[in-house]
């Protein structure tokens, strides 16, 4: 019997994961896998069992990678808003470089859900992580007055992953770090504090049901 070529299996999910990343997980075959790893049929199935076994491990080489990155941005300190904006501009820059490839789990999230119950599994547990960390991260800087109370840190939270989620799919047609970063300055300005200024213009306080002289002076 011929013996099974040994590798390096760590190294063989990175290779795989930049496989699905640039190409998708259909249009990914195993021919396109043995190729980029420079493994024979199987090995990679003696490793990883199949190739939806495969991009499992994939997935979850993205997922400890992004959550590495987080880390490093909050180990630096500094308020909360300036911690965002560095954490979710590097978002940006991951998903534009390359031509703009996106983001892993939000191209898993489209291509494969519903169908694919393991793959939503992983996507929701991922996505719920980041909203539960991100939402104790937002209670305790609105309770320093660093930010808002005008909304509950975890419908806030909510936002800013559903707002990222969108911002990483425009990033696949608009590539432009420049441009997705001016977007993501106007949802960050959700988080700023309460103001106690009366509104400049009296048209916000128009009534239910507005006069026609008033929408006119509008």
């Amino acid at each position: 019997m011929a013996r099974l070529r040994e590798f390096d299996t760590d190294r063989a999910v990175e290779q795989a994961m930049e496989l699905f990343w640039e190409r998708g997980y259909e249009a990914t075959s195993v021919r396109h896998l043995t190729e980029r790893l420079g493994v024979g049929q199987g090995s990679l199935y003696a490793a990883f069992g199949s190739k939806d076994g495969l991009y499992q491990a994939a997935l979850e080489h993205y997922r400890d990678s992004l959550a590495s990155t987080a880390l490093g941005e909050l180990e630096t300190g500094g308020d909360v808003r300036t911690v965002l904006r560095a954490m979710l501009l590097e978002r940006v820059r991951i998903a534009t470089v390359s031509g703009g490839r996106g983001c892993l789990f939000v191209n898993a999230a489209a291509e494969r859900l519903p169908g694919d119950a393991a793959t939503g599994r992983f996507v929701r547990d991922a996505m719920t992580a980041s909203t539960d960390a991100l939402t104790a991260l937002l209670a305790t800087a609105a309770g320093r007055g660093e930010i808002t109370t005008r909304h509950d840190p975890a419908d806030l939270a909510g936002f800013l992953v559903t707002f990222l989620n969108g911002l990483l799919i425009s990033s696949k047609v608009i590539p432009d770090e420049r441009v997705l970063a001016g977007h993501l300055e106007v949802a960050l300005s959700t988080l700023e504090r309460n103001s106690s200024r009366p509104p400049s213009n009296h048209c916000s306080r128009v009534s239910p049901t507005p006069s026609p002289d008033s929408i006119r002076r509008c």
